[in-house]
């Protein structure tokens, strides 16, 4: 345990803070402008004197419900919740569930890419955001947003490459299950998986190993035919989930299926 390190860290990020990040009122005009100690120690549910302690590099070993309360009461970001335990040299306790929610950022960035296919997908592989020609290209999303089940379980237009992408979902699921191991939509969905899939069963049990990066695929759609797409994916790590842009090679037969779906969806 660094206790120097963790200290610095505390200091810092409480003097980042103002009072309107953390829900408090800003009271009368302060000599310094973050947040005072006995006020963290407050939302912490913490005594003063065991915080201040932390602050002056003199304090215990913090247990990890500590560093869940100094994260909230800081409102520190998932990477500075890492670094925290990290120079505490304690084990992060998992999320309860993956984020589902979308950055507005991240989803503004869809819609100014009119010319690519654009979803955000969540660490369990759902989709939850997505830009009109993505809709327009791998069918009723709203219906059935996990894209794990519409390949294992059917539901959407079929790919290509589906080995390959078996893979790849079943990579994403094993690290989102050991992440989360108590979310019970994630549960739900294993289950699904298992029963309902033999080859997601029989992928599980080899236990791939898959990196995200470049991949090139056929959809079969049911009304422009075969379209041959290019995938990139984006990390957005903060938030555990993937932005996957799908393009056209320009002058390509894809990319004039791209311009019809457009203009027809």
């Amino acid at each position: 345990m660094s206790r120097r390190e963790l200290a610095r860290f505390l200091r810092d990020r409480r003097e980042a803070r103002r009072p309107a990040e953390v829900g408090l009122p800003a009271g009368p005009r302060r000599r310094t402008p973050g947040l005072r100690r006995e006020e963290v120690a407050r939302l912490a549910a913490m005594s003063v004197e065991y915080y201040a302690r932390l602050e002056q590099a003199r304090g215990p070993h913090p247990s990890a419900r500590i560093l869940e309360s100094l994260t909230a009461a800081l409102r520190l970001t998932p990477a500075e919740r890492t670094h925290l335990f990290r120079l505490a040299a304690a084990d992060p306790v998992p999320p309860a569930s993956p984020v589902r929610r979308v950055r507005p950022y991240v989803a503004g960035l869809l819609d100014r890419m009119p010319g690519a296919g654009a979803v955000v997908t969540d660490a369990t592989y759902t989709v939850v955001a997505a830009n009109p020609l993505a809709r327009a290209l791998l069918g009723d999303l709203r219906h059935e947003p996990n894209l794990a089940r519409r390949y294992f379980l059917g539901g959407g237009h079929a790919v290509g490459g589906a080995a390959e992408f078996a893979e790849i979902a079943v990579t994403r699921l094993r690290a989102a299950a050991d992440r989360y191991p108590r979310d019970a939509r994630l549960a739900r969905l294993l289950d699904e998986l298992r029963s309902g899939s033999p080859e997601f069963g029989a992928v599980w049990a080899a236990n791939p190993v898959r990196a995200p990066g470049h991949r090139t695929k056929t959809v079969q759609h049911p009304e422009v035919g075969p379209v041959r797409v290019n995938c990139d994916v984006l990390a957005v790590p903060d938030d555990d989930q993937q932005v996957v842009f799908v393009t056209a090679d320009p002058g390509s037969p894809a990319e004039r299926a791209f311009t019809h779906l457009l203009r027809t969806g």
